[in-house]
């Protein structure tokens, strides 16, 4: 083990370490010094809008592209100098599909096998393995190009599992999915990692999704803002969300501020503001606010919250503002 790696408890090196992380694409700060230790079997998550960062470290992880700064070992290799020791030893589902929809199920599965070097008296009985697992085995002859968008990433991930990595990469892995579909895939990736015993290192922008995770980390513009269990993190805001629609919703920020104390802002559509126990302050802001409210929500605090308390703003509303995401191609090239 690296002298520079700090082990976690019981002495075990970490599964994905990184410290001081950086990439830079011309003046554009991609990533920015991020520190980060994910244990042996744990369902680590990166939560944050496109654009905050999150597919660009991964892709330093994964060897996809060099760091400008910092270092990073993957499965106790170094992603720089032991580039070929991390690939043999991770699993990779990019947001991007590349399955070759020319090819079946099994021809995709057994090219990627070749490309691993599975000895080939191995690749049988594993390849029917993980695709019993994602339960598409009666389906292995079938084109890929008949698949729906949700078998396609089953099968993604099935491959990616096939040379029985110790870290899988799921990169954005349920983008542009419906909700039942996505939830099914989850539903296959929790009955994969019983089964598999691997470290899980996925990245979303779905708050949803993030839940699944052991720990989070909540990334915005290349850095990490908020790290720990999704219960944790929810917990240190500690303040209920109340959203109210007006007829005029810049006289009700203004009578927020002047009669109550309280910053408030409009966001997905509706004045929204934090406070301590949200139902008993609702009937003292009909009685007060001295401005019509045509309706009133009140939730718990979610990782949404989490994300406006360290960066001001909502993941949906960070999206709306930002530019176009920089995207690395597969041979870590800016695109």
């Amino acid at each position: 083990m690296s002298a520079a790696v700090a082990p976690l408890a019981g002495g075990r090196e970490p599964a994905v370490w990184a410290k001081g992380l950086a990439k830079r694409f011309g003046a554009v700060e991609a990533v920015r010094g991020i520190d980060l230790a994910v244990a042996p079997g744990e369902t680590f998550g990166f939560l944050g809008p496109n654009g905050a960062g999150k597919s660009t470290t991964i892709n330093i992880l994964c060897t996809l592209t060099d760091p400008s700064g910092g270092t990073a070992r993957v499965a106790g290799f170094d992603v720089v100098k032991e580039r070929d020791d991390v690939r043999r030893h991770i699993g990779l589902v990019f947001q991007d599909p590349t399955l070759d929809g020319y090819l079946s199920a099994e021809q995709n599965l057994r090219f990627h096998a070749e490309l691993y070097g599975i000895p080939r008296a191995v690749t049988a009985p594993r390849l029917r393995q993980v695709m019993e697992m994602v339960g598409l085995w009666e389906r292995r002859e079938s084109l890929v190009s008949t698949f729906s968008g949700g078998m396609k990433r089953r099968l993604e991930i099935a491959r990616g599992l096939l040379h029985s990595p110790r870290v899988l990469f799921l990169d954005e892995p349920t983008v542009g999915l419906d909700p039942q579909t996505r939830s099914s895939i989850w539903a296959y990736v929790h009955a994969l990692k019983r089964r598999e015993e691997i470290t899980i290192f996925m990245t979303t922008h779905y708050m949803e999704e993030a839940e699944y995770c052991d720990r989070i980390a909540i990334m915005d513009a290349g850095q990490i803002v908020a790290l720990g269990s999704p219960e944790a993190l929810k917990a240190e805001v500690g303040r209920d969300r109340v959203q109210i629609r007006t007829a005029d919703d810049p006289a009700a920020i203004a009578a927020l501020r002047s009669r109550f104390g309280l910053e408030a802002a409009v966001r997905d559509g509706a004045v929204t503001f934090a406070v301590p126990e949200g139902e008993r302050f609702v009937p003292r802001l009909f009685g007060e606010l001295g401005i019509a409210i045509q309706s009133v929500s009140v939730t718990r605090p979610t990782l949404d919250d989490v994300f406006m308390a360290h960066t001001g703003t909502t993941i949906r509303d960070a999206e709306a503002s930002r530019p176009e995401r920089i995207r690395v191609g597969p041979f870590g090239r800016a695109r």
